[in-house]
């Protein structure tokens, strides 16, 4: 399965951008830590009186330049250092939340990273009571419904995991589901399969990060081993027709991010992305933005560019649109209510 060389990028129309912009969306793979704008790195840095490494906010925006997954890394942790009070976590979910609403986002699944914050003594009550305020306040001022999916580090150990779930468990009513996220070459899904079985005991939804740089061995063992009922990227599968007639059948979703596909170099540009294959081979797909402030856009410029780039028709853009809710853990008269107005918008 090649990747089509042929694709040459298409202007959009205006009223097709128009679609674009105000279809309902939901978006299922965003780093809340991801979202923190250079601009609010150095405001709470100063609030809360951390040195930076960087002088200004142009100097950390130009480090921007990532060869790999771990070079991108080494800077997000860095810039989660300035997180340390629950305003702190209040202030980066509730403006993301903003961007995402102004953008046609009315259901957010939102990944937090506890370890990194933990791990530099800042209470796991303080980074889930913050997100959580903003989750609520978000809600009643712009009609978006969010949730939160508690991330282990696949680059620590399991035992961290499990600690990191019964340091969470006080605040059980606070998160849906789990996730498995970081460096991902070297980290196998199978290393966390304890975990992940005390969490799908608790009820709690599975995901797992896996075939964004790993092979598609990762993302079997992530559906096999973890029982994830979402893979997050997901786009190695490509190299397995097996696995690709798999994931077709059964509807497992996967939670594209072209934009960080390409700044991570998975890919060297937009016109070579599967994304249009990956649809028309049936997959469950839907487009989202990973970490938006450092991989060039929110939401809707990862479709609008994705769009242009791959020449996606409106059909395309209505089926990612219905794939997102259908991916989605929202309770099913609502996923109803939202694949309604997508037809809508597309009819």
């Amino acid at each position: 399965m090649g990747l089509d060389m042929n694709t040459a990028p298409v202007a959009l129309s205006p009223e097709f951008k128009h679609q674009i912009e105000t279809c309902p969306k939901a978006e299922l793979h965003i780093h809340i830590e991801g979202s923190l704008e250079p601009e609010m790195i150095f405001e709470l840095a100063n609030r809360n009186q951390v040195s930076l490494a960087f002088d200004s906010v142009q100097s950390l925006k130009a480090a921007y330049a990532f060869e790999d997954l771990q070079s991108f890394l080494d800077i997000y942790y860095a810039g989660a250092s300035v997180l340390l009070k629950t305003q702190d976590f209040y202030d980066m979910a509730y403006a993301y939340l903003k961007k995402a609403h102004s953008q046609g986002v009315v259901h957010a699944e939102i990944f937090f990273d506890p370890q990194t914050h933990t791990a530099r003594g800042v209470p796991m009550q303080v980074v889930i009571e913050g997100l959580s305020r903003a989750l609520v306040d978000a809600g009643k001022d712009f009609k978006i419904s969010a949730s939160l999916i508690l991330c282990f580090l696949r680059h620590l150990d399991e035992n961290s995991a499990l600690q990191t779930l019964q340091e969470a468990l006080p605040y059980r009513d606070h998160f849906i589901g789990v996730g498995l996220d970081s460096s991902e070459m070297g980290h196998p899904p199978e290393k966390f399969q304890r975990v992940f079985e005390k969490a799908r005991a608790l009820g709690l939804n599975c995901v797992a990060h896996a075939g964004e740089e790993a092979p598609p061995a990762y993302i079997w063992s992530a559906i096999q081993t973890l029982q994830a009922q979402r893979i997050d990227h997901g786009v190695q599968a490509m190299k397995d027709p097996s696995l690709i007639d798999y994931l077709a059948r059964t509807r497992t979703p996967l939670t594209v991010c072209p934009l960080s596909n390409v700044r991570l170099c998975v890919f060297p540009d937009l016109s070579v992305h599967p994304l249009k294959q990956m649809l028309d081979l049936g997959l469950c797909v839907m487009i989202n933005s990973d970490d938006p402030a450092y991989f060039g856009g929110y939401i809707n410029e990862n479709y609008l560019q994705t769009a242009q780039s791959l020449s996606l028709g409106p059909k395309d853009i209505q089926q990612l649109a219905k794939c997102s809710f259908e991916a989605s853990f929202m309770p099913e008269s609502l996923k109803r209510h939202w694949l309604l107005e997508v037809d809508r918008v597309f009819a």
